[in-house]
């Protein structure tokens, strides 16, 4: 090593930036991906634009009734004859909770070429937290673990917390410790019990807290492409069926998909919520857009 190149390495640039090259590579790649996701979305702030206490510069409008003198910005009144106000764009942080379903069910992919349902709702979930983080909101998790907080450290320990996975086949969703008033996102495929999902979002109602339902499937759990001799079986092993002629179950199982489906809507409905779905073959930008309005404060 030359000597200029020595001297460069141990100023205190060059050891920052080899720190940050270090923390980088251990970022987990589910984090990396949901920046870059989150990246596409967002070309700028997520602001509100409505007017109230802020700091950001909203617009000017001119003095009305009822408006206190030390409103008046001088230098723009200046220019002519009427009197300028000077607002504001509201910036109110709110409350977001997530809940995305990792039970077995989730870890499932009916083809390598596919996602598991997990990886996709994980990558959907932790983009979305982090463009609601970048607009000033607090995330978290239902249940207390992780209590929504603000700022980019909050996205480290959501991606670490979201990498977890539970043991049994469908784990119910986590309805405790959400904020009153507060937006919720909870990400599932939704084939398991459903008396757990109607006491969550029961919960929820009564507590004013609107959000979203998002429906991950496999392409084969819509097309239902079995045929012949099948043994159908649970990712952990816990559920098993076999039959002679899987085309023959075919209708049966999807009216009872088509009959989830409507539950689901209703449910949504009489609590005030969204329902969404999403297949692992789609582009996860299309569902990420669809839920960053959706979740956005004027329509949840």
């Amino acid at each position: 090593m030359s000597q200029t190149a020595a001297s460069l390495a141990g100023t205190p640039s060059a050891a920052l930036r080899q720190n940050a090259e270090r923390e980088a590579s251990a970022l987990p790649p589910l984090l990396v991906r949901a920046q870059q996701l989150a990246g596409s979305v967002l070309s700028g702030d997520h602001g509100r634009r409505r007017a109230g206490m802020g700091d950001d510069f909203w617009q000017y409008r001119p003095l009305q009734q009822g408006d206190s003198r030390q409103m008046v910005d001088h230098r723009r009144s200046a220019r002519g004859d009427v009197q300028f106000v000077r607002e504001r764009e509201l910036q109110i942080a709110q409350t977001v909770h997530l809940w995305i379903d990792q039970g077995a069910s989730m870890r499932f992919a009916s083809s390598p070429a596919l996602p598991q349902k997990i990886d996709r709702a994980r990558l959907i979930g932790l983009a979305l937290s982090i463009l609601m983080l970048r607009g000033g909101e607090r995330v978290g998790l239902t249940g207390g673990s992780l209590p929504p907080k603000r700022g980019n450290l909050q996205v480290l320990r959501l991606a670490e917390a979201l990498s977890r996975d539970q043991d049994q086949d469908y784990a119910p969703p986590e309805d405790r410790a959400m904020a009153p008033h507060a937006r919720a996102l909870f990400i599932s495929d939704f084939l398991g019990p459903f008396a757990p999902l109607e006491q969550a979002l029961s919960k929820a109602a009564d507590r004013g807290v609107r959000g979203v339902l998002l429906q991950v499937l496999d392409p084969s759990e819509e097309q239902f492409p079995f045929g012949g001799r099948t043994r159908f079986e649970s990712v952990t092993g816990a559920l098993a069926h076999e039959t002679l002629k899987a085309a023959g179950l075919r209708d049966r199982y999807l009216d009872r998909l088509a009959e989830r489906r409507d539950a689901l809507n209703r449910l949504c409905r009489l609590a005030g919520w969204h329902f969404g779905q999403h297949h692992s073959s789609d582009s996860a930008l299309k569902s990420l857009m669809w839920l960053y309005h959706a979740m956005d404060r004027g329509r949840v």
